[in-house]
Protein backbone atom coordinates (compact mmCIF):
# COMPACT_ATOMS: atom_id res chain seq x y z
CA UNK A 1 0.00 0.00 0.00
CA UNK A 2 1.65 3.29 -1.11
CA UNK A 3 2.76 5.53 1.51
CA UNK A 4 0.35 8.68 2.21
CA UNK A 5 2.26 11.89 1.91
CA UNK A 6 1.84 15.01 4.37
CA UNK A 7 -0.50 16.94 1.48
CA UNK A 8 -2.76 14.33 1.28
CA UNK A 9 -3.27 13.03 5.17
CA UNK A 10 -3.76 17.04 6.09
CA UNK A 11 -7.36 16.91 3.17
CA UNK A 12 -7.94 13.62 4.49
CA UNK A 13 -7.93 15.25 8.23
CA UNK A 14 -9.60 18.03 7.12
CA UNK A 15 -12.70 16.73 5.44
CA UNK A 16 -12.90 15.05 8.37
CA UNK A 17 -13.03 17.93 10.97
CA UNK A 18 -14.80 19.91 8.24
CA UNK A 19 -17.54 16.96 8.07
CA UNK A 20 -17.72 16.89 11.81
CA UNK A 21 -18.51 20.66 12.15
CA UNK A 22 -21.14 20.59 9.56
CA UNK A 23 -22.67 17.26 11.73
CA UNK A 24 -22.17 19.10 15.42
CA UNK A 25 -24.08 22.67 13.89
CA UNK A 26 -26.98 20.34 12.45
CA UNK A 27 -27.68 18.88 15.85
CA UNK A 28 -27.04 22.60 17.78
CA UNK A 29 -29.84 23.23 14.99
CA UNK A 30 -31.92 20.14 14.95
CA UNK A 31 -31.42 19.78 11.39
CA UNK A 32 -30.63 16.27 9.64
CA UNK A 33 -26.74 16.12 8.18
CA UNK A 34 -28.26 14.33 5.50
CA UNK A 35 -29.37 18.12 3.95
CA UNK A 36 -26.16 19.58 4.14
CA UNK A 37 -24.01 19.50 0.92
CA UNK A 38 -20.24 20.11 1.15
CA UNK A 39 -18.89 21.83 -1.94
CA UNK A 40 -15.23 22.50 -1.68
CA UNK A 41 -13.38 24.44 -3.18
CA UNK A 42 -10.62 24.08 -5.20
CA UNK A 43 -9.62 26.78 -6.85
CA UNK A 44 -5.72 27.40 -7.88
CA UNK A 45 -5.05 23.65 -6.19
CA UNK A 46 -3.75 20.91 -7.79
CA UNK A 47 -5.71 17.82 -9.60
CA UNK A 48 -3.80 15.69 -6.98
CA UNK A 49 -5.55 17.65 -4.31
CA UNK A 50 -9.02 17.05 -5.95
CA UNK A 51 -8.01 13.50 -6.55
CA UNK A 52 -7.13 13.03 -2.67
CA UNK A 53 -10.16 14.48 -1.53
CA UNK A 54 -12.60 12.05 -4.19
CA UNK A 55 -10.53 9.18 -2.68
CA UNK A 56 -11.67 10.24 0.33
CA UNK A 57 -15.52 10.48 -0.22
CA UNK A 58 -15.84 14.05 -1.27
CA UNK A 59 -17.21 14.33 -4.77
CA UNK A 60 -18.35 18.29 -5.31
CA UNK A 61 -15.72 20.92 -6.32
CA UNK A 62 -16.12 24.77 -6.68
CA UNK A 63 -14.30 26.73 -9.26
CA UNK A 64 -13.90 29.88 -10.06
CA UNK A 65 -12.36 30.52 -12.83
CA UNK A 66 -13.52 28.90 -16.19
CA UNK A 67 -10.22 28.22 -17.79
CA UNK A 68 -9.34 26.58 -14.40
CA UNK A 69 -12.27 24.55 -14.08
CA UNK A 70 -12.10 23.76 -18.05
CA UNK A 71 -8.30 22.26 -17.75
CA UNK A 72 -9.42 20.12 -14.73
CA UNK A 73 -12.61 18.84 -16.50
CA UNK A 74 -10.67 17.80 -19.08
CA UNK A 75 -8.13 15.40 -17.35
CA UNK A 76 -11.19 14.31 -14.69
CA UNK A 77 -14.18 14.43 -16.07
CA UNK A 78 -17.45 13.29 -14.88
CA UNK A 79 -15.34 11.52 -12.26
CA UNK A 80 -16.24 14.92 -10.06
CA UNK A 81 -19.48 16.84 -9.97
CA UNK A 82 -18.03 20.28 -10.96
CA UNK A 83 -19.83 23.54 -9.29
CA UNK A 84 -19.17 27.14 -10.86
CA UNK A 85 -18.88 29.68 -7.59
CA UNK A 86 -16.88 32.80 -9.06
CA UNK A 87 -18.12 35.70 -10.91
CA UNK A 88 -18.85 34.36 -14.17
CA UNK A 89 -18.51 36.78 -17.29
CA UNK A 90 -21.41 36.49 -20.22
CA UNK A 91 -18.85 35.69 -22.90
CA UNK A 92 -17.32 32.54 -21.00
CA UNK A 93 -21.09 31.11 -20.15
CA UNK A 94 -20.39 28.44 -23.44
CA UNK A 95 -17.15 26.80 -22.14
CA UNK A 96 -18.70 25.28 -19.40
CA UNK A 97 -22.14 25.10 -20.23
CA UNK A 98 -22.57 21.02 -20.20
CA UNK A 99 -19.62 20.86 -17.92
CA UNK A 100 -21.09 21.67 -14.52
CA UNK A 101 -23.67 20.66 -12.49
CA UNK A 102 -24.91 24.21 -10.88
CA UNK A 103 -24.03 27.88 -11.77
CA UNK A 104 -24.26 29.67 -7.95
CA UNK A 105 -22.65 32.65 -9.34
CA UNK A 106 -25.96 34.43 -11.85
CA UNK A 107 -25.72 37.56 -10.83
CA UNK A 108 -27.83 39.50 -13.66
CA UNK A 109 -31.34 38.48 -15.99
CA UNK A 110 -28.60 39.38 -18.87
CA UNK A 111 -26.25 36.88 -17.40
CA UNK A 112 -29.05 34.38 -17.10
CA UNK A 113 -30.20 34.85 -20.83
CA UNK A 114 -27.24 33.85 -22.14
CA UNK A 115 -26.75 30.79 -20.14
CA UNK A 116 -30.38 30.29 -21.42
CA UNK A 117 -29.04 30.76 -24.93
CA UNK A 118 -26.13 28.77 -24.77
CA UNK A 119 -27.96 25.76 -22.96
CA UNK A 120 -30.44 25.76 -25.55
CA UNK A 121 -27.78 25.32 -28.42
CA UNK A 122 -27.08 22.03 -26.33
CA UNK A 123 -30.09 20.91 -25.49
CA UNK A 124 -29.55 21.07 -21.91
CA UNK A 125 -31.19 22.49 -18.75
CA UNK A 126 -28.87 24.14 -17.05
CA UNK A 127 -29.75 24.59 -13.03
CA UNK A 128 -28.52 28.34 -11.13
CA UNK A 129 -28.38 30.11 -8.26
CA UNK A 130 -29.03 33.99 -7.73
CA UNK A 131 -26.46 35.53 -6.17
CA UNK A 132 -27.82 37.91 -4.07
CA UNK A 133 -25.39 40.59 -2.06
CA UNK A 134 -26.81 40.28 0.84
CA UNK A 135 -25.33 42.60 2.72
CA UNK A 136 -24.74 45.39 0.11
CA UNK A 137 -20.90 45.42 -0.15
CA UNK A 138 -19.65 47.58 -2.98
CA UNK A 139 -17.00 45.24 -3.74
CA UNK A 140 -19.68 41.92 -3.99
CA UNK A 141 -21.47 41.18 -7.09
CA UNK A 142 -25.31 40.15 -7.38
CA UNK A 143 -28.70 40.95 -7.09
CA UNK A 144 -30.56 42.95 -4.41
CA UNK A 145 -32.81 41.53 -1.74
CA UNK A 146 -35.52 43.63 -3.25
CA UNK A 147 -34.85 43.09 -6.45
CA UNK A 148 -34.54 39.16 -6.33
CA UNK A 149 -37.96 38.16 -6.46
CA UNK A 150 -38.71 39.61 -9.75
CA UNK A 151 -35.67 38.37 -11.21
CA UNK A 152 -36.83 34.65 -9.93
CA UNK A 153 -40.02 35.04 -12.31
CA UNK A 154 -38.35 36.55 -15.35
CA UNK A 155 -35.87 33.78 -15.56
CA UNK A 156 -38.49 31.75 -14.29
CA UNK A 157 -39.88 31.62 -18.21
CA UNK A 158 -36.32 30.52 -19.74
CA UNK A 159 -37.11 26.32 -20.68
CA UNK A 160 -33.20 25.73 -20.60
CA UNK A 161 -32.86 27.14 -17.20
CA UNK A 162 -33.99 26.27 -14.27
CA UNK A 163 -33.63 28.38 -10.86
CA UNK A 164 -32.25 25.75 -7.65
CA UNK A 165 -32.22 28.57 -5.18
CA UNK A 166 -30.12 31.23 -3.69
CA UNK A 167 -26.25 32.18 -3.00
CA UNK A 168 -24.66 34.74 -1.53
CA UNK A 169 -21.05 35.33 -0.21
CA UNK A 170 -21.08 36.94 3.54
CA UNK A 171 -18.74 40.06 4.29
CA UNK A 172 -15.20 38.66 5.63
CA UNK A 173 -14.93 38.60 9.66
CA UNK A 174 -12.84 37.51 11.81
CA UNK A 175 -16.26 36.61 14.01
CA UNK A 176 -18.36 34.08 12.56
CA UNK A 177 -21.13 35.75 14.88
CA UNK A 178 -21.47 38.71 12.65
CA UNK A 179 -22.56 37.09 9.77
CA UNK A 180 -25.39 35.33 10.99
CA UNK A 181 -28.34 37.97 10.45
CA UNK A 182 -27.49 38.17 7.02
CA UNK A 183 -27.14 34.60 6.98
CA UNK A 184 -30.64 34.47 8.35
CA UNK A 185 -32.07 37.35 6.33
CA UNK A 186 -31.07 35.23 2.69
CA UNK A 187 -33.05 32.32 4.12
CA UNK A 188 -35.90 34.55 4.72
CA UNK A 189 -35.52 35.75 1.47
CA UNK A 190 -35.17 31.97 -0.26
CA UNK A 191 -38.33 30.55 2.14
CA UNK A 192 -40.61 33.84 1.22
CA UNK A 193 -39.65 33.13 -2.94
CA UNK A 194 -40.11 29.43 -2.57
CA UNK A 195 -44.02 30.18 -1.10
CA UNK A 196 -44.56 31.90 -4.43
CA UNK A 197 -44.98 28.03 -5.73
CA UNK A 198 -43.32 29.90 -8.95
CA UNK A 199 -42.97 27.40 -12.07
CA UNK A 200 -39.40 26.19 -12.88
CA UNK A 201 -38.18 27.30 -9.60
CA UNK A 202 -37.34 24.58 -7.32
CA UNK A 203 -35.80 26.47 -4.63
CA UNK A 204 -34.36 23.38 -2.85
CA UNK A 205 -30.61 24.94 -2.52
CA UNK A 206 -28.89 27.57 -0.35
CA UNK A 207 -25.53 28.11 -0.55
CA UNK A 208 -23.93 30.01 1.96
CA UNK A 209 -21.40 29.68 4.21
CA UNK A 210 -17.57 29.76 3.83
CA UNK A 211 -14.38 28.05 5.55
CA UNK A 212 -14.60 30.84 8.33
CA UNK A 213 -18.76 31.14 8.77
CA UNK A 214 -19.77 27.70 7.70
CA UNK A 215 -21.42 26.31 11.22
CA UNK A 216 -23.06 29.72 11.36
CA UNK A 217 -24.71 29.55 8.29
CA UNK A 218 -25.58 25.62 8.85
CA UNK A 219 -27.40 27.05 11.66
CA UNK A 220 -29.47 29.45 10.03
CA UNK A 221 -30.44 27.32 7.20
CA UNK A 222 -28.01 26.85 4.53
CA UNK A 223 -28.17 23.50 2.56
CA UNK A 224 -24.83 24.01 1.01
CA UNK A 225 -21.65 25.36 2.30
CA UNK A 226 -18.30 26.24 0.15
CA UNK A 227 -15.14 25.13 1.53
CA UNK A 228 -11.66 25.75 0.20
CA UNK A 229 -9.12 26.29 3.04
CA UNK A 230 -10.31 24.60 5.91
CA UNK A 231 -10.37 21.75 3.40
CA UNK A 232 -6.83 22.00 1.54
CA UNK A 233 -5.28 24.52 3.44
CA UNK A 234 -4.07 28.53 2.32
CA UNK A 235 -3.55 29.29 -1.36
CA UNK A 236 -0.75 30.31 -2.64
CA UNK A 237 -1.72 32.91 -5.62
CA UNK A 238 2.03 33.34 -6.55
CA UNK A 239 1.90 29.88 -8.83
Amino acid sequence: MQNKNKSELNIERNLCQVNSNISKACKRANRNTDDIILCAVSKTKPLSDIETALSCGQHIFGENYVQELTSKYDVLGDKAEWHMIGHLQRNKVKYIIGKVSLIHSVDSIQLAETIEKESAKRDLVTDILLEVNIAGEDSKFGFTPESTPDAVVVISHYPHVRIRGLMTSAPYTEDPESNRLYFRDLRKLFDGIGRLNIPNVSMDILSMGMTGDYEVAVEEGSTMVRVGTGIFGARDYHI
